[in-house]
């Protein structure tokens, strides 16, 4: 790893965990947030991503990506946004990796339809539930519940798109048991890991769309940065036929918006006065300082419409996202009627009164695959619902 920057998270002054451990000098020379990184990667809670819905509901090819691929992308893009910056890779690489582990089946749609089966007990935000499940639902060590992730790790997933300034109960909680200074901004780090997902999601997502036969090249077109990406692109291969050209346009557009925002970041860092500065300026600036350049952040909001009308909300993806509001929803409804439907771990532990049983039971819900939510929904209500 490259030589840290003064306003790097170092692992050397590290919180440290919530829990004290012991043993852990037995198992490799690793620090504190190589540590971190490892755990997500050995967790069942990420292994669970790989059949979790990124942008199409159980996708019938092999190349379309999931949550899991999208975040192993995310951590790619990050990692080399953190080298050339000088901040630290391993810390920057687990938030990424760690960042979308608290979606439940289907995506978004699944989100919504657990945050209206919460309405009356506090709602259902992916985010505070990554936290949640990290800290309290994993269950990997003998003498506590959750993975134990250092301070650093837990408020770059808490803060990673800024202050919280009205945390959900999920966040409360966690943050009540260790305090992550939920109005502040978070490091460079979980900064980088924000960016890194908008990054990958707006580029990867066309190349899944284009795909699926949903985006065609001339609607994309439409949209200006794509258009002068592609031109230049054609420029370079004039001869090669469009389908030959669409991944390079992909890297392209990724590479384009990567050099900005290190660029623009190296500015800010100048401009704020912290290219000499520390990791707790960095917390008190008031303003996030990872950021894209005004220019490409219309670029990039531009493209984000344009994925919104005509891929996110596209007729066959909101049928797909009915369907899936229609499975989460039947589920809950379900096991609130009988917890015995559950496994019996969760049905064994599904308290009586609110709002800890349809907590649990939501928390049951999110933990699913896509898959498995469509078989436990079938084995309820057979095949024709």
């Amino acid at each position: 790893m490259s030589a840290l920057a003064s306003y790097a998270c170092n692992p050397a002054d590290s919180r440290g965990r919530q829990h004290a451990e012991l043993g852990g000098e037995a198992r490799g020379p690793r620090d504190i947030f190589q540590r971190d990184r490892d755990r997500i990667i050995h967790s069942i809670s990420f292994r669970r991503l790989r059949h979790k819905t990124q942008v199409f509901i159980a996708p019938d090819g092999d190349h379309y990506r999931v949550r899991l691929t999208h975040s192993l992308e995310v951590a790619q893009i990050g990692r080399t946004i953190a080298r050339v910056l000088g901040l630290n890779e391993d810390l920057t690489e687990a938030l990424c990796l760690a960042h979308d582990i608290g979606h439940p089946p289907f995506g978004h749609s699944g989100e919504d339809a657990l945050e209206e089966a919460l309405i009356s007990h506090g709602g259902f935000d992916h985010n505070a539930h990554c936290l949640r499940t990290l800290s309290l639902l994993e269950n990997a060590y003998p003498r506590f519940s959750g993975l134990n992730l250092s301070w650093e790790m837990l408020e770059g997933l808490a803060k990673h798109n800024g202050p919280v300034l009205a945390p959900n109960w999920a966040m409360k909680e966690v943050d009540d048991a260790f305090p992550l200074e939920l109005s502040s901004w978070p490091s460079l780090e979980a900064q980088v890991a924000a960016l890194a997902d908008d990054v990958a999601y707006d580029n990867h997502d066309i190349d899944d769309g284009l795909r699926a036969g949903i985006l065609s090249l001339d609607q994309l077109l439409e949209v200006p940065f794509v258009r002068r990406c592609w031109e230049q692109v054609v420029a370079r291969y004039p001869d090669l036929p469009p389908e030959r050209l669409q991944r390079e346009l992909i890297r392209d557009q990724i590479g384009i918006m990567v050099n900005d925002l290190i660029q623009t970041t190296r500015a800010n860092l100048e401009a704020l006065g912290l290219v000499d500065g520390d990791v707790s300026a960095v917390r008190a600036a008031g303003r996030p300082v990872v950021a894209f350049s005004d220019e490409m952040r219309e670029e990039e909001r531009q493209l984000k419409r344009f994925m919104y009308a005509n891929l996110y909300h596209h007729p066959s993806q909101l049928a797909a996202a009915d369907r899936a509001r229609v499975v989460v929803a039947g589920l809950f409804q379900a096991y609130q009627r009988d917890p015995a439907l559950m496994e019996s771990a969760w049905d064994a532990n599904c308290a009586i009164e609110e709002p800890f049983r349809s907590r649990h039971i939501a928390d049951y819900i999110a933990g699913m695959t896509d898959r498995f939510a469509e078989r436990a929904h079938r084995a309820i209500y057979g095949a024709s619902q």
